[in-house]
């Protein structure tokens, strides 16, 4: 019994062995250029799509707020950049943590793609914020817990990018953006329960998993679809983007001269 016990002890490590090394040859530049490139065509196709779809139905169709009016229909920009600038700082989080931990280059590549796209995403939120703060509040920007921290987080995204061009071509790249994304990290839940902790002229989550949205259907599914098409473009950006550093980090390499032979053709054709 103890035999069989210990035989199947080491089949199941040689499993999850062969699985980590299954899962480390698709993370490599080659591969993830390889598997991810044709994703942006169709990620994009569907990004437009949604975003079309919500914007017409958001801006044109949605009914004026009975408070607001029609200045509430800013959140249909807002808060999809908002959410997305969080939620890529989290991946930036958790990428450096892959990086420093596994030593993933591709990790390292993905996060500078995306930390631009975090940074402009959070800097339209603000903008977007105090546009609709000024019919709201009277003002286009207060000391307010959210808006502080948002601001924060603008600062982290900042940092990060700086911190990526500073050692570009040193042997630490990567290691002191992924060091501060994963400190940065602390920022994130002050952003999402600073109307709870404190008083604050910022209004609640508009969607949450415990409670019904405080909003009719007609208000909060363009918002929705609105914030899916975004996610779905910050995809095929991501990836892009990340495709194109793969390209120039390795321009020396075989596989990525073929690959540019390739696609000059075909513009050519």
């Amino acid at each position: 019994m103890a035999i069989t016990k210990t035989t199947q002890t080491v089949d199941n490590q040689g499993f999850f062995a062969r699985l980590w090394q299954g899962f480390l040859k698709t993370v490599g530049t080659k591969e993830f250029y390889r598997i991810f490139a044709p994703w942006v065509k169709y990620l994009s196709i569907i990004a437009l799509l949604l975003i079309t779809i919500g914007t017409v139905y958001g801006l044109g169709f949605a009914p004026a707020d009975y408070l607001q009016g029609n200045s509430y229909r800013i959140i249909f920009i807002h808060v999809p950049a908002a959410t997305l600038a969080m939620s890529i700082y989290l991946a930036l989080a958790i990428l450096g943590v892959i990086y420093l931990v596994w030593k993933i280059k591709t990790a390292s590549l993905v996060a500078q793609a995306i930390a631009p796209i975090g940074f402009i995403l959070c800097v339209l939120s603000l903008l977007t914020g105090s546009i609709w703060a000024k019919p709201t509040w009277g003002a286009y920007w207060v000391w307010d817990a959210r808006l502080t921290s948002m601001l924060i987080l603008a600062f982290l995204y900042a940092g990060v990018m700086a911190l990526f061009v500073a050692f570009e071509h040193t042997a630490n790249r990567g290691k002191a953006a992924a060091i501060l994304s994963i400190v940065g990290a602390v920022n994130l839940p002050i952003i999402k329960y600073s109307v709870n902790w404190w008083n604050t002229l910022h209004q609640g989550a508009t969607f949450t998993i415990t409670e019904r949205p405080k909003m009719p259907a007609e208000m909060w599914l363009p918002l929705l679809i609105m914030m899916i098409g975004c996610y779905f473009l910050v995809g095929a950006l991501a990836i892009y983007r990340t495709n194109t550093l793969i390209l120039q980090r390795e321009s020396n390499k075989q596989w990525v001269i073929d690959e540019v032979r390739r696609l000059t053709k075909k513009l050519e054709n």
